[in-house]
């Protein structure tokens, strides 16, 4: 066999499992926690050091990306059918 041909095999495998493990995580569990919160959904301002909600977060979850790429494509498609 060509060598170019086995390590373009090798690579397209290692990325389909890669894309399908994540995909799989997004389905399993499709929240993660906020990193800026560190899951509390509150941080503290800097001069005072007073608590105020997490705007980047709701509770301290936050929807993966992947998760949020599939819900906006379920939604243009179930309008589609419409």
């Amino acid at each position: 066999m060509n060598p170019h041909l086995t390590t373009a095999i090798t690579l397209a495998t290692i990325l389909a499992l890669i894309t399908l493990g994540y995909a799989a995580l997004c389905w399993v569990k499709p929240v993660k926690t906020c990193q800026r919160c560190a899951g509390t959904g509150h941080i503290t301002t800097r001069v005072l050091r007073r608590p105020r909600a997490c705007r980047r977060c709701d509770r301290g979850n936050r929807l993966r990306t992947g998760r949020r790429v599939y819900n906006h494509f379920h939604r243009l498609r179930a309008e589609a059918n419409r």
